[in-house]
């Protein structure tokens, strides 16, 4: 049997366009997660700030993380916007570790004016962790039910995702979780954005979550900046219990 997988979702202080800064921040979270692997809300890097440059992955603005990494063995998975080749950016998920940053997977299911300015992915997309296969989602992705049919069907022991929601449309993301967990049989982990940010975001939703495959959220954040929640995936999934809160 796998050896049980622990997963943090973060939602870290995040400035606007300060690369810089969130990258200290996101250093921080790791070093405090302990987990095998942390997920960061999309566009973390940045803040849904549509209008910001790409990050540049080798670049060193992103050492912080990469030291992080390093120390805790950690895998990050953060969001930033991307340019993959001249003229074509993409809204990512880019994975971190102690050897540097790589482009994970890139939004399919663009929102509102994201199409001005990003493409769309191409495909769905799994990392294999530990021997525990997770499939990735950004933000609306987790409301098309194709895309975690499409995901689910490359064969995924969970379905991670980073999101920005405004605070009224929490019980939007929680149900979107509880809904793919039970539909799919696997674990779901959601970072949520919390704090203020651009793109008419000004009151975000935070409260991140890990829900079981039985749609059970096991932990979940407040709706601060710098909160998280922690959960150990194992192969056999607990029953229900009591959402821990912080």
């Amino acid at each position: 049997m796998r050896e049980p997988l622990t997963v943090a979702v973060a939602q870290p202080l995040c400035v606007s366009h300060d690369v810089q800064a969130n990258a200290v921040a996101h250093a921080a979270a790791i070093r405090t997660a302990d987990a095998h692997v942390v997920v960061f809300p999309e566009l973390s890097m940045t803040g849904y700030e549509l209008d910001a440059e790409p990050i540049s992955l080798d670049d060193p603005v992103l050492a912080p993380i990469v030291d992080a990494c390093a120390e805790t063995g950690s895998l990050a998975l953060i969001g930033a916007p991307v340019e993959t080749e001249p003229g074509r950016s993409h809204i990512a998920m880019a994975g971190v570790d102690g050897a540097g940053a790589t482009v994970r997977y890139s939004k399919i299911w663009l929102h509102g004016t994201e199409a001005e300015r990003f493409s769309p992915g191409a495909e769905p997309a799994v990392i294999d962790v530990r021997g525990w296969r997770l499939g990735l989602a950004i933000c609306r992705d987790t409301g098309v039910a194709q895309h975690a049919a499409d995901t689910a069907a490359l064969g995924i022991d969970a379905y991670v995702a980073g999101v920005a929601e405004t605070a009224d449309r929490a019980e939007v993301q929680d149900e979107r979780a509880r809904r793919t967990a039970i539909a799919h049989g696997v674990w779901v982990a959601v970072a949520s954005f919390a704090g203020p940010t651009g793109g008419g975001f000004d009151n975000t939703a935070g409260r991140s979550a890990i829900w079981t495959p039985k749609g059970v959220a096991i932990a979940r954040a407040g709706r601060e900046p710098g909160d998280m929640a922690r959960a150990t995936l194992r192969s056999a999934p607990p029953g229900p219990q009591r959402v821990r809160l912080g």
